[in-house]
């Protein structure tokens, strides 16, 4: 058990005003020590919103798309001590109430990143999730557990826990500012040898809840066959990437490490 753990969630955010204060409420405030939100210039009432529920609120002077997003959202995360960081999304899509749960395995020690996975809760299609898009999960998942060599249900949820170990060692600033994030991360994590584990959670789709769009969702899918055929080629030694080769504090200047490591960096 790590001692003195400190449990940041961070929000990456766009237009969450309808949905982020019921978010917000479902979350266990004897478990949470913090919430980050980063908002991408929502052209709603997003920030006033999270800054009267009390939450640390940083403003991106543009949009840097959701995987741009969620770069700042894990520095923030890292200066500020986080021993275990969950990233959940705004929009009430996923049950926050289960951010318990999420975080135990990196707790307990038995895995440094944890899944929410829809498809292991057995009711993703009714819980509303569009056959198109549980057919290209499916699709994807079973493409990656055959790159990866594992026995994932679900590498697509937006609904996740890392440990600071994790965060420290991945360069997830080498990855895209795109959608295909979640994805390169991933394959990071099975590069750099870290466990990998699940809990079910449920599915909720609804008017309010953030969705990729068909065109999105192509580019997508598109998108991940490439950064799995990106982790193969560096696999077998055929095209070394930085993406699987360096740390991250190989990548970040030496005068923003003091305050994003809390340890030691092996040189």
């Amino acid at each position: 058990m790590l001692e003195r753990e400190k449990v940041i969630v961070v929000m990456p955010a766009y237009n969450a005003a309808e949905t982020l204060e019921k978010t917000y409420n479902d979350l266990s405030r004897e478990i949470v020590d913090e919430i980050i939100l980063v908002d991408d210039v929502s052209q709603d009432e997003t920030v006033e919103i999270a800054r009267r529920l009390g939450l640390k609120v940083i403003i991106h002077v543009q949009n840097t798309g959701y995987g741009g997003n969620q770069k700042t959202c894990y520095l923030e995360a890292l200066k500020d001590g986080a021993s275990v960081v969950v990233m959940l999304h705004p929009d009430y899509q996923y049950d926050s109430r289960l951010v318990p749960d999420l975080i135990r395995p990196i707790q307990e020690g038995t895995a440094d990143l944890v899944l929410g996975s829809r498809i292991l809760g057995g009711e993703a299609l009714g819980g509303g999730m569009p056959l198109y898009k549980y057919l290209s999960n499916r699709f994807l998942t079973l493409v990656e557990n055959l790159a990866f060599r594992k026995r994932l249900s679900e590498y697509h949820t937006g609904f996740r826990a890392y440990s600071r170990r994790f965060l420290e060692t991945i360069p997830f600033l080498l990855n895209s500012d795109r959608f295909v994030f979640d994805s390169e991360i991933l394959a990071q994590a099975v590069a750099y040898g870290f466990e990998i584990t699940e809990i079910p959670v449920p599915t909720r789709y609804f008017k309010e809840a953030s969705s990729v769009g068909v065109k999105d969702g192509l580019v997508y899918g598109i998108q991940t066959l490439g950064i799995v055929t990106k982790y193969l080629l560096n696999r077998f030694g055929i095209l070394k990437s930085d993406q699987f080769q360096k740390k991250l504090s190989e990548v970040i200047s030496r005068y923003h490490s003091p305050g994003i490591f809390l340890r030691k960096i092996d040189s």
